[in-house]
């Protein structure tokens, strides 16, 4: 197009792009804007705010802001995780967003959810890409593909490949399934040339498995092979992802992590654990940035880590001398843990390793490694289990995200969360252990140990009834225990009179917690059981 033809690559791009005819489709935002229609299925690379395109969704964003076309430019929008605040937050704020998947991160776009305006569909991050380069999500479609998929790199290879930022996420499957292609060059951090290790999806019945017996094993290459001819437009990019400081671990995290290195010194102990421990799989949270913490203060060496997303709480694990090597699809620190990366980068580049989510969150692999998978929900029942995305069993938070793809898989799979958490009235007004879930995510079936600054239960091997003794006396928080073992009493009662002792319940009243939080401000105002 002619408006881009004039555009003249800066030094630092053209030091970026070793393809030199790439250079020729060379664009400026507003130039592709045609690409974009109503109605459009569009990808964009990131996970966990980290890697995400910039500057088309920006320009679509202004465009509809500055010309009041709020509703009436909506795209169907497929991301392999949350994306930058500013972008698709900033969608969500200007009714840019018909369709979403698979977890997302924004004060607006969860409210777009929850008022009907967007229509949200979970989906564990492994299966995702798959289900996409099954044709799942563009089913209905006269091509069965994405129209236009935007992906962020720090390079572009001789052969045209592009070169990741710090994230993988669900890129190589979304690029699989575009009928376009824009890549938006990262001028404005490091080329992350090496830190990558890229692989396809197959189908079946030509699906291999991933040869992977160690953290470090490599599969891929360090690029994503692309068809460049689908390639519409280079953008440069000139602004850094847009993360925020972590909040410092607080009593009750400390807490947490410290019943949690008790309790794997303990398996240590007893031969279940080599005394390195195994692969590590740590969500993310305050919680998650304890328990690692604390790992970079404990006795165990030679630490492993098989995760999603890694946190500036790993580059203390890894400062400490403990941390031998991790491999995840995201590096999602702060902005000084970023700065703090990019100068230690000869100390961390051969102990790191970022793939895609099919591969990091894949069952086959965490169940082989042995991984030991901890995750926070937002809350437990008594008999383990757990809810990770809909508060009242209905407004959602963000996702599912990965938390199944490990706990289902992992040789332990823990669950840690604050014992209550405050609501309005209540500085202990709502109770993370409760009767019932008021939806689950994780069953029964999957759970090994439930944590809380309170204690540990261990319920492995126990019965459901055991369970519940077990989570109420190690778990919940003193305000609550006698609240919670008359429920468990009389559920037991009541179900033995009717043969149904297995895991009782009081069926109508299992949510009466719930309904006092509700209708009174705090679970403890809730009216006698039954």
């Amino acid at each position: 197009m002619a408006s881009s033809a004039a555009l003249t690559a800066s030094a630092a791009l053209k030091s970026r792009i070793r393809r030199p005819s790439m250079l020729s489709k060379l664009s400026r935002p507003e130039d592709l804007l045609h690409h974009f229609p109503n109605g459009a299925y569009i990808g964009w690379s990131g996970f966990t705010g980290v890697g995400y395109p910039k500057k088309i969704p920006t320009m679509l964003a202004d465009h509809v802001e500055k010309n009041n076309l709020q509703g009436q430019m909506k795209y169907s929008l497929f991301v392999g995780a949350s994306s930058g605040a500013e972008t698709e937050n900033r969608w969500a704020q200007l009714n840019m967003i018909e369709r979403r998947s698979p977890h997302q991160v924004g004060k607006a776009i969860a409210k777009g959810i929850n008022n009907s305006d967007i229509k949200f569909f979970d989906k564990h991050l492994s299966m995702f890409p798959v289900d996409l380069v099954y044709g799942f999500y563009t089913k209905d479609r006269p091509n069965k593909t994405l129209d236009v998929v935007i992906v962020e790199a720090t390079g572009i290879t001789e052969d045209g490949g592009i070169i990741p930022g710090a994230s993988v996420g669900a890129s190589p499957e979304l690029i699989q399934m575009a009928d376009k292609i824009i890549i938006e060059v990262n001028t404005s951090m490091p080329s992350f040339e090496g830190l990558h290790d890229i692989s396809f999806t197959s189908l079946p019945p030509n699906r291999k498995p991933y040869l992977i017996m160690a953290p470090e094993d490599r599969i891929g290459t360090t690029y994503i092979p692309i068809d460049t001819e689908k390639v519409i437009a280079i953008v440069e990019s000139d602004y850094r992802d847009q993360t925020v400081a972590n909040s410092p671990a607080d009593d009750t995290s400390k807490a947490i992590a410290n019943h949690l290195i008790e309790f794997l010194e303990h398996e240590v102990s007893q031969d279940r654990l080599p005394k390195n421990l195994l692969p590590i799989q740590s969500g993310i949270g305050n919680i998650a940035n304890a328990v690692i913490g604390g790992l970079a203060e404990s006795k165990f060496e030679h630490l492993k880590v098989w995760t999603e997303v890694l946190q500036d709480t790993f580059l203390d694990l890894f400062d400490s001398g403990r941390l031998d090597f991790a491999t995840a699809t995201s590096i999602r620190f702060s902005p000084d843990g970023f700065q703090r990366f990019y100068d230690g980068w000869e100390q961390y580049y051969n102990k790191l390793l970022l793939r895609s989510q099919a591969v990091s969150n894949s069952p086959e692999i965490i169940r082989r490694l042995g991984v030991i998978g901890m995750n926070t929900p937002v809350e437990v029942d008594i008999y383990a289990h757990a809810n990770s995305t809909c508060v009242m069993g209905s407004r959602m938070l963000n996702g599912l995200g990965g938390s199944a793809d490990f706990l289902r898989s992992a040789k332990y799979s823990i669950m840690h969360t604050p014992s209550t958490r405050p609501s309005k009235i209540d500085p202990h007004g709502v109770s993370c252990i409760v009767p019932m879930c008021t939806h689950i995510d994780q069953t029964e079936h999957d759970l090994d140990v439930v944590v809380t600054e309170q204690g540990l239960a261990d319920v492995r091997g126990l019965s459901p009834k055991e369970r519940a003794k077990a989570i109420i006396d190690k778990c919940a928080h003193p305000d609550y225990k006698p609240i919670l073992h008359d429920y468990f009493s009389k559920a037991e009662s009541y179900c033995a009179k009717r043969g149904w002792g297995h895991e009782p319940h009081l069926l109508w009243n299992s949510f009466d917690m719930h309904k006092a939080l509700d209708q009174e401000g705090s679970m403890k105002k809730i009216k006698t059981w039954g």
